[in-house]
């Protein structure tokens, strides 16, 4: 059957979504916490472009796991003649280094020089997450027994002054040897961090002679920095732990016809892989033989397990439920639909969210501020208000201490990994925190229609009888002249008959009839199979068949019929028919206050037929690329944030300009994965409520931990300037304040 066999133009060709990759925003970071042991890989562009003759050095650095190293390295090797990029991946404490270097020594010895050592990786070397061994804990216990005695010593006046120094001195340098290490280094970098503040505040306190209270906030520190590690390896941990999702070997054929355990990481492309029930998929490939039921969870979120047989695809990482399959190896175990999701999670985060960025310009006026406040309060009541110089020093290093920018850097890393993690666990793919960030602002959601509503596949929907001679054989004959073109209303006519008939009529002289339909002789008489035109163009209509007509197209149906040269035998309906998710997720996103719109190339019935089985707001039918786009624009000029769903290549403007561009089908899909804002891993549409659901929620904890950080640490201040409060006590509320919004962060973690 010709391509125009019905009248309307054809929608669009599903297929996997390409579009022009959105900018994102790189660059430094400000001083930071050196507690948060935040996952946070970026690229940092230090030349305009890497020269030819650049290459890539990887290095293994197990001390660089926060941004307080990240940005040492980075004020470090930016210096070094030939360095042209740095890309930090913190989640597996790797550096790349991109450079014109003859030798990587010089690269070695500059990150030497900050106390860290560098294990230079071969190309190719996998670097999978690691766990820095156990440090003992009686060092600590050692501190904070010194630190107790020393207090209790000095209240009882038990024993001289020297004896409570003495005890504060160990108590000091068994617990706060490496903070005073790592604050040391960055005071030689002229990085004002955590460390270098807290060194800087126990020392004075020990000039002062306040050595009890300069044992206790370094111990209080100390500890109060370990749980706030815990606490952030939570949110390292929910994307890391992706990673051992897949087993580490698999059963595969041998040469010789047996079976045998394999390195997963050693199976070739094409090998044959048998898993049992009950036993994880260790790599992505197509199903050969056997049936069963697979849990796809851990890659698309899909809360019911998936029936698989010959020709599926299975995924790596995903669990066989019920029976044995055997399937052909299509992906390396490093280029696996779940290797890349752990890769663009990782590489996400390297997008800074809008928040995240502001609050590391701050920190980069916030922490000198501060210092040189810290000065001022040290120095200028004393010499100009005839105060005390003990008591306004004193002032001065708990004002150091409370007002470290610790709590109010840490709130939004933790969110937006937090976020992150728990959008990979739903299946939402979030190619950034700037997008999880912004989702919450999208008030109208534009639409493709194709494999976006509908399954994009058409199906046969109504038959009816126009010569009750002809009710038997009709489909029969209409299936054998479909079955001679590839059009997808002719494939679903075929299609309906095909499993019902063990071999299809023979045809004879078959024509295709452009732009109205075909015919063909079987048995010796002619008949004709097309579209509306056709019809009318035999002379064969009449105004009864005229409304039955009318009425299937405004329903959004291809109409075809079949015809002898007596007049039409029967007629047939085909359509794209909507997925069951369609509508609820319509549903809930007028829940959430955002309206949609449909845009499609189908023609203008068919676009207004399906926005009415779903419930979308608006539809635009007849559509080429260049007008989706320009719907777009026209949303963006009414003021709205929008945005696109598609599959297709040809809705790639309208994603490339929308806020937030979504992907449907990524499961797989290499482009996918690797271009769209959020790929959504399954075609289930209630995923992007569920997303936006999730950024309003982002969006609201990171406002909370930032105004919650603020307001404490302005307290505090007015409470310091008031001679109030002690160095122990600030430790108590910096740190406080710091694990309140660490564990508000990880609720999103919450399932």
């Amino acid at each position: 059957m010709s391509d125009s066999l019905h009248s309307h133009k054809p929608e669009d060709a599903c297929c996997s979504t390409f579009k022009p990759v959105k900018p994102h925003v790189q660059g430094g970071h400000g001083d930071t916490c050196c507690s948060s042991k935040v996952a946070t890989p970026a690229l940092i562009q230090l030349s305009e472009a890497p020269s030819a003759d650049a290459r890539l050095s990887s290095f293994r650095i197990e001390a660089m796991d926060c941004p307080t190293e990240q940005t040492l390295i980075q004020n470090k090797l930016g210096k070094l003649t030939g360095v042209q990029q740095l890309e930090f991946n913190l989640i597996n404490r790797v550096l790349g280094v991109t450079h014109n270097l003859t030798s990587t020594a010089p690269i070695i010895d500059a990150i030497k020089s900050l106390g860290m050592q560098a294990e230079p990786l071969d190309q190719g070397t996998e670097a999978p997450a690691t766990t820095p061994g156990k440090k003992p804990w009686w060092p600590l216990a050692l501190s904070g027994v010194g630190a107790l005695v020393a207090e209790v010593i000095h209240f009882t006046s038990a024993a001289p002054n020297w004896v409570v120094a003495v005890i504060a001195l160990i108590s000091i340098l068994s617990g706060g040897l490496g903070t005073y290490k790592k604050g040391w280094i960055a005071l030689k970098n002229l990085n004002l961090n955590i460390n270098a503040l807290m060194s800087i505040a126990v020392t004075g306190a020990i000039l002062i002679g306040q050595w009890p209270e300069a044992a206790m906030v370094m111990f209080l520190f100390t500890v109060a920095e370990l749980i706030e590690a815990k606490s952030l390896d939570r949110a390292r941990n929910a994307i890391s732990g992706l990673m051992q999702m897949t087993p580490e070997q698999a059963t595969v054929l041998q040469a010789d016809g047996s079976w045998a355990a394999q390195d997963v990481k050693t199976i070739d492309l094409g090998a044959r892989v048998r898993v049992r029930p009950g036993e994880r998929i260790g790599l992505d490939g197509e199903v050969l033989a056997g049936n069963s039921t697979i849990d796809q969870a851990p890659i698309t979120g899909e809360s019911l397990p998936v029936e698989k047989t010959v020709g599926d695809k299975v995924f790596a990482g995903t669990i066989n439920q019920a029976g044995s399959l055997e399937y052909a190896v299509t992906a390396a175990a490093n280029h696996s639909t779940l290797a890349r999701i752990i890769h663009a999670v990782e590489q996400a985060q390297g997008a800074r969210a809008p928040t995240q960025r502001f609050v590391d310009s701050f920190s980069k006026i916030y922490t000198p501020a501060v210092f040189i406040l810290a000065l001022a309060v040290a120095v200028i009541p004393p010499l100009f208000m005839n105060a005390l110089w003990f008591d306004w020093i004193y002032r001065a290093l708990v004002l150091l201490v409370v007002a470290c920018p610790c709590a109010l850097v840490i709130s939004t890393p933790v969110t937006i990994v937090s976020g992150l993690a728990a959008a990979a666990r739903k299946g939402i793919l979030v190619k950034g925190g700037v997008y999880l960030e912004g989702g919450y602002k999208l008030d109208y959601l534009a639409l493709d229609k194709t494999g976006t509503l509908t399954h994009g596949k058409p199906v046969q929907t109504d038959y009816l009888s126009l010569d009750p001679n002809a009710d038997a054989s009709a489909p029969v004959i209409a299936a054998a002249l479909a079955g001679r073109s590839d059009h997808p209303v002719s494939r679903a006519i075929a299609n309906e008959v095909v499993d019902k008939q063990s071999a299809p009529l023979a045809v004879d002289n078959f024509e295709a009839l452009g732009g109205r339909g075909v015919r063909g002789e079987i048995n010796g008489k002619l008949y004709h199979l097309g579209n509306h035109r056709l019809v009318e163009d035999l002379g064969l209509c009449s105004p009864a068949l005229e409304d039955k007509l009318f009425a299937l197209e405004k329903q959004g149906k291809s109409v075809v019929l079949l015809l002898d040269q007596s007049g039409p035998l029967a007629l047939f309906a085909v359509a794209d028919t909507v997925k069951a998710s369609s509508r609820e997720a319509i549903r809930q996103l007028h829940e959430l206050g955002v309206k949609t719109l449909m845009l499609t190339g189908d023609n203008v019935h068919t676009a207004q037929a399906i926005a009415a089985q779903v419930g979308i707001d608006q539809a635009q039918g007849d559509l080429l690329p260049t007008d989706k786009l320009q719907a777009i624009e026209a949303l963006y000029a009414q003021g709205h944030h929008v945005g696109m769903v598609g599959d297709g290549i040809n809705d790639a403007p309208a994603l490339a300009r929308s806020e937030i561009g979504f992907a449907m089908a990524a499961a797989g899909t290499d482009t996918a994965i690797e271009t769209a804002d959020v790929a959504l891993m399954d075609d289930d549409l209630r995923k992007i409520p569920a997303f936006i659901r999730l950024s309003r929620q982002t969006s609201s904890i990171l406002k909370q931990n930032i105004a919650l950080a603020l307001v404490i640490k302005a307290i505090f201040l007015g409470v310091t300037f008031a001679g109030l409060a002690t160095m122990w006590m600030a430790v108590f509320a910096d740190m406080g304040v710091s694990l309140l919004v660490v564990f508000n962060g990880l609720r999103l973690l919450r399932k």
